[in-house]
C-alpha cells in the first residue's frame, strides 16, 4: 500500500510537536507545535502548505491539543492514519529498533526514566494521550537510542566497575539517532551510494549537539553517553569536563547537586562561555562586532567538535565523508569552515565559495574535487520516524 499518512508526535513536558507525513514524500501535510500546556498561555501553531494558523488552549493539556489536531487531521487526511509514530528519547538496552507499542513496551519506557528524568516521562504523556485519542489506530515508538545499539561494548563501556553496568545499565547510550541514520542515509544516496553504504562522520549541531561514526548504516560509536550531556559544547550544556569537577564543586563553593546538574545542563556551553547567549546566531553577528566572548564560545565550539570527529575517526576503516546538520550545522558557513580548519590531518578540503552560498534547506556537497565529500544535509526526524513506523507495520 502506498500513499499512507503518519502522524508524528514528539511530546516534551508542557509541549507537543506534530506532523502529518504521506509515504514517500518530502513535506508535512500539515505540521506544528502544541506549547506552555497546563498553562494559562497554552496555545496550539499549525501550517499547512503556505497557510499558518493558530488556536488558544488555555489550560489545555497534551490530550487536549490531540483532541484540538482531530479535526484538523482529519480535514487534510485523504485516508485514515496508518501509524501514529512517537519520538522516545532513552529506550536503554531495551530496544534496538522501531516497536509496535503495548503495555509491555510502556512499562519498558518507564523503566528506562531514571536514565532520562526529563524526557521519557514526558514522552509518555504523549504516547498516553495520543492512544486516547486516535484508540483504533497502530502508535510506534522510535527510540533515539536504538541506532546505537550497534556499538561494540569497547565503545558503549565505561571503564568503571563491572556490576555498575550488568545491574544498574551504566554505560554510554548515545542519542540523535533517528537524525545520524537519516542523514547518513541521504548521504550515501546523494553521493551514488545504496542507502546502506559508506563511512561517515556525522555532526549533529543544533541547542542538542552530537557526532557520531556511522559505517555502512551503523553506529559504530558516538559523542553523548549516559545521558545528553556528555561529548560536545552545546548551547547550554557543558559536554565534556572533568569528572572530577562534581568534587571540587562541592568541596570549594558547597554546591549540592541539583545546583551543579543546573550548572552544567542550563548555564554552560555557548551561553556559559560567552556569557552573552545560547544562540549561534546571534553569537556569530556579536562576534562581528568583536565580542570576546563570543568569539571564544565559536572558537571552542569548533575545537571541541573538531577533536571529536577526529577521535570517532577511529571507529570507521576509511572516511567516505563528513555530514553536517541540524540548526547550526545546515545554516552556519562559519562554523563548517572553522571546524574543518581543524580537521586538515583527515584530507578535507573545502570550496570555501560553495560553503558561503549554500541555500537554507539544500542538501549538497561543498568539497574541493579530490576531497572526502563534505556534505551538508537538512535532517528530517519526523520523516524518519514516519517510514520506521510504516516499516515496522509491513514487517
Amino acid at each position: 500500500m502506498t500513499d499512507r499518512l503518519v502522524l508524528v508526535i514528539n511530546c516534551g513536558s508542557s509541549s507537543l510537536k506534530f506532523a502529518l507525513r504521506r509515504e514517500g514524500t518530502g513535506q508535512p501535510v500539515i505540521s506544528g507545535l502544541a506549547e506552555r500546556l497546563g498553562s494559562p498561555e497554552a496555545n496550539l501553531q499549525w501550517q499547512t502548505g503556505a497557510h499558518k494558523d493558530q488556536l488558544s488552549l488555555p489550560s489545555g493539556n497534551h490530550a487536549d491539543a490531540l483532541s484540538a489536531l482531530l479535526p484538523l487531521i482529519s480535514a487534510e487526511a485523504s485516508s485514515p492514519l496508518a501509524a501514529v509514530g512517537h519520538r522516545v528519547v532513552h529506550g536503554g538496552e531495551h530496544f534496538t529498533q522501531a516497536q509496535r507499542i503495548d503495555a509491555q513496551v510502556i512499562e519498558a519506557i518507564k523503566a528506562s526514566a531514571p536514565l532520562a528524568p526529563l524526557h521519557n516521562p514526558a514522552n509518555l504523556i504523549g504516547i498516553e494521550a495520543a492512544m486516547q485519542v486516535f484508540s483504533a489506530t497502530p502508535h510506534v515508538a522510535i527510540f533515539d537510542t536504538a541506532f546505537h545499539q550497534s556499538m561494540p561494548a569497547h565503545a558503549y563501556r565505561y571503564a568503571l566497575p563491572d556490576n555498575l553496568y550488568t545491574e544498574h545499565g551504566i554505560r554510554r547510550y548515545g542519542f540523535h539517532g533517528t537524525s545520524h541514520q537519516y542523514v547518513t542515509r541521504q548521504a550515501s544516496l546523494l553521493t551514488g551510494r545504496r542507502a546502506d553504504q559508506g563511512a561517515w562522520l556525522s555532526a549533529h549541531l543544533g541547542n542538542g549537539c552530537s557526532s557520531c561514526a556511522v559505517l555502512d548504516g551503523r553506529s559504530l560509536d558516538t559523542s553523548m553517553g549516559l545521558t545528553p550531556l556528555e561529548g560536545l559544547v552545546m548551547g547550554t550544556r557543558s559536554g565534556d569536563v572533568d569528572p572530577n569537577l562534581h568534587a571540587h564543586l562541592q568541596r570549594t563553593l558547597g554546591w549540592d547537586l541539583a545546583r551543579i546538574e543546573q550548572l552544567l545542563n542550563r548555564e554552560s556551553g555557548l551561553l556559559g562561555l560567552s556569557g552573552l547567549s545560547n544562540d549561534m546566531r546571534q553569537l556569530e553577528q556579536a562576534r562581528a562586532q568583536g565580542h570576546a566572548g563570543a568569539q571564544l564560545a565559536i572558537d571552542v565550539f569548533c575545537y571541541r567538535l573538531a577533536r571529536s570527529m577526529l577521535g570517532l575517526a577511529a571507529a570507521l576503516p576509511r572516511l567516505d565523508g563528513v555530514i553536517f546538520t541540524g540548526g547550526i550545522g545546515e545554516n552556519s558557513a562559519l562554523i563548517r569552515a572553522q571546524t574543518l580548519e581543524h580537521m586538515a590531518l583527515l584530507g578535507l578540503r573545502l570550496d570555501n565559495q560553495a560553503n558561503s552560498n549554500l541555500k537554507r534547506g539544500e542538501a549538497t556537497q561543498i568539497q574541493q574535487h579530490g576531497s572526502p565529500a563534505i556534505l551538508v544535509i537538512p535532517t528530517d526526524e519526523e520523516r524518519q520516524i514516519a517510514d520506521e513506523s510504516l516499516a515496522l507495520l509491513d514487517h
